[in-house]
């Protein structure tokens, strides 16, 4: 009886443990989040307004096409790393020296095909090319992120924070000075370039800095395999992803102009600015879930349960004040140029409801090894999006582009896992936290 009550204590303490690292690391991520969203977003409406709406629509009609190749850089491999990390820690140098040579391979690649097919599209337009060419180039320095999903295994991501925030805040200083030095476009593409190298050498810093060291990192051809066998549906998912993402931006540039996809941008920048707090809290949460998963199933469900119900108690607060005031958000940030993306924010926020839902539930996709089904899911959004946008957009333009926005992904996050046997149980579960009074 006295074992008995001496293992409860124990249980008690190491949950407690884990709760309060879960609430540190958490902290740490909306440290990180909210100087990003407070900075980036007075430096971003700052850029805005110097660029002007046809400059500011290419910049982001370049940031959309280079992000359509973006998962072929991430190989889909960060849930799963991390996954695999808390399962068997001792393994980690083959685990991280693999998924970095992965990675690094997948940039590379990334940037060649993005700059291959922007130079088929456009190649009457070498200032669009460029900037594709040096946006692209960001997923080479995107391989080091793989120290990040070591610190996210072990739930302390304040070191990640400080490396990219260092480089985040120098990178900000510099786009101020470029504004006052009336810069062209293309510098901006540049600076951007920097923050993610300056990022990566941040990143090493602190990994030294913690006692462990890159050169024991190592190569393995079967947890190659193996990182591959689970991450490869999310490559294709994460690229369907990207198209009910990034295609409105795309199409709108190419149905009506640049500086229509400048308008849409900036109420885009406002609505999304906010996907940062399901991202912060689920890469928290998700080592305790895959945990609870290897525990008990009924506590596995039921941390699920909870996290759905916050992420949508979150987004309602979020969507609902945004929509009445998005007129006058958007004339104090942007300016009257920008008027007209008053009506498209007052939609668009709405996709939050679902982003939130979608992102909350990827750790149950993960821990029960259904990436497969993600891709059918996603896909589903990513087709409703584009046929949408060719119906919506020549009549309502950018207004017509958050209509399709909504709806893809509503049907990409939630209700796609109604048509499959094996994701109606996390379906009802998505639903049923929809009842809030429930």
């Amino acid at each position: 009886m006295l074992n008995k009550l001496k293992i409860q204590k124990l249980s008690l303490l190491k949950s407690r443990t884990n709760l309060r690292a879960i609430i540190t690391n958490t902290g740490w991520l909306f440290a990180d989040r909210i100087l990003r969203m407070g900075a980036g977003l007075i430096v971003g409406v700052w850029v805005a307004r110097y660029l002007g709406s046809q400059q500011y629509g290419l910049f982001n009609y370049a940031t959309a096409f280079v992000a359509l190749f973006s998962p072929l850089a991430t190989l889909g491999l960060d849930n799963v790393v991390v996954r695999d990390i808390v399962h068997d820690s001792s393994n980690k140098e083959k685990i991280l020296g693999t998924a970095f040579w992965l990675k690094l391979f997948g940039g590379m690649s990334s940037l060649l095909l993005a700059v291959g097919v922007i130079y088929v599209l456009r190649q009457d337009q070498k200032i669009t090319i460029w900037l594709v060419a040096i946006l692209a180039s960001t997923g080479i320095f995107q391989a080091v992120d793989t120290i990040d999903f070591w610190f996210q295994s072990q739930v302390l991501s304040k070191y990640t924070v400080v490396a990219r925030n260092t480089a985040f805040v120098i990178v900000t200083l510099v786009k101020v000075a470029l504004i006052y030095m009336q810069a062209p476009l293309i510098a901006f593409a540049w600076v951007t370039l920097a923050e993610f190298s300056f990022s990566a050498v941040g990143l090493a810093i602190a990994y030294t800095i913690k006692g462990y060291s890159l050169r024991l990192w190592r190569w393995s051809f079967p947890v190659a395999k193996t990182l591959l066998k689970d991450s490869g549906p999310l490559i294709l998912s994460g690229m369907t992803i990207m198209i009910y993402m990034k295609i409105d931006q795309i199409m709108l540039g190419e149905m009506m102009g640049y500086s229509a996809v400048g308008i849409y941008s900036a109420a885009s920048r406002i609505s999304e600015v906010w996907y940062f707090i399901p991202t912060a809290i689920v890469s928290s949460v998700s080592p305790t879930i895959f945990a609870a998963k290897q525990t008990s199933e009924a506590l596995y469900y039921q941390r699920i349960k909870q996290l759905l119900r916050l992420m949508v108690l979150i987004s309602l607060a979020i969507a609902l004040p945004m929509s009445f005031l998005s007129g006058s958000i958007i004339n104090i940030l942007f300016g009257n140029s920008y008027a007209a993306a008053g009506g498209i924010l007052a939609i668009h926020i709405w996709a939050s409801l679902f982003v939130f839902m979608g992102i909350a539930v990827s750790p149950w996709f993960i821990a029960e090894s259904m990436t497969h089904l993600s891709l059918r899911r996603t896909l589903m959004g990513a087709i409703i999006n584009v046929l949408l946008n060719l119906f919506l957009i020549p009549t309502y333009a950018g207004v017509g582009a958050a209509i399709a926005t909504v709806i893809s992904y509503a049907v990409g996050s939630v209700f796609a896992n109604a048509t499959h046997p094996n994701t109606k149980k996390i379906f009802k579960l998505q639903i049923q936290s929809l009842v809030i009074l429930r």
